[in-house]
């Protein structure tokens, strides 16, 4: 199926999706046992008085992450069931988040990285910080090869795309989180022209949060985002040089292999 068969799965699953994380867990509490509790709501205000319940960390990327793998445990639990869906979970520092393939999506594969956006205290309508789209300078640079923490190869997807999870961050109740929204945009659409970092070699969103929930960004057509930042001069570490030199030195091999398995045998001269 066409990307946008993905899109409406995605949107529909992340319209049901409740962050019921209220806390962290803590074995000992001030109370007396059997503890009793009448709902949900009942043993969370208990758990707070007792010390059993912990707020979840301020830390915005920590925070981030707790978001991210709610989300990510949340799409995995709707695809169960589904013969039409196959997912597969990423690593916490690779690339997708989680991918997305099958009957049901055209026997394609489907990236998906959740990421994750404060709105600014001062500014409601934009985000704290640029979003994160890609690291501009490895897989996303040379998508033939496959990288580590990937995979397979960023061109071998069918479509690329996000999960953007806009929140307001609220220091005094536990889940330190408030009006959550997910949106769901291929990520060219939601792309800027500038880096979401001026030491990293990432690629930005665009932050005002109208344009996001309409995937309007800076780019008319998936062409020119991709030749914009391929064309844009990332630094190379050398640790990136060297792992780029590995992988295309194991590619070569492929080739050469694959032709010595396709070359015809040579007539014995004898």
């Amino acid at each position: 199926m066409p990307e946008p068969e993905v899109l409406d799965w995605l949107r529909a699953r992340c319209g049901e999706f409740e962050f019921d994380v209220v806390g962290v867990f803590r074995r000992h509490g001030d109370h007396g046992w059997p503890f009793d509790a009448s709902d949900p709501e009942d043993l969370e205000a208990k758990l707070l008085a007792t010390g059993h319940l912990l707020p979840l960390p301020k830390e915005p990327a920590a925070l981030a992450n707790i978001l991210e793998v709610a989300i990510v445990d949340h799409l995995l639990d709707a695809t169960k069931g589904d013969p039409g869906i196959v997912a597969r979970r990423g690593s916490e520092r690779g690339y997708p988040d989680l991918e997305l393939s099958g009957d049901r999506f055209g026997k394609g594969y489907h990236a998906l990285d959740v990421k994750v956006a404060r709105r600014d205290d001062r500014n409601p309508a934009r985000t704290k910080s640029r979003i994160t789209l890609y690291t501009g300078n490895t897989y996303f640079r040379w998508p033939q090869l496959h990288w580590p923490g990937t995979f397979r190869p960023f061109a071998d997807y069918a479509s690329h795309l996000d999960v953007i999870v806009l929140y307001e961050f609220v220091p005094n109740i536990s889940s330190r989180v408030a009006g959550l929204e997910l949106v769901v945009q291929p990520a060219w659409r939601i792309a800027s022209r500038q880096r979401s970092s001026t030491t990293r070699e990432y690629i930005g969103a665009i932050d005002l949060i109208e344009d996001l929930r309409a995937g309007r960004g800076e780019f008319a057509t998936p062409d020119e985002f991709y030749n914009y930042w391929r064309g844009f001069p990332f630094r190379i570490s050398q640790q990136v040089q060297r792992q780029l030199d590995r992988l295309i030195h194991q590619q070569q091999e492929r080739i050469d292999e694959l032709e010595r398995r396709d070359r015809p045998e040579e007539d014995d001269p004898r």
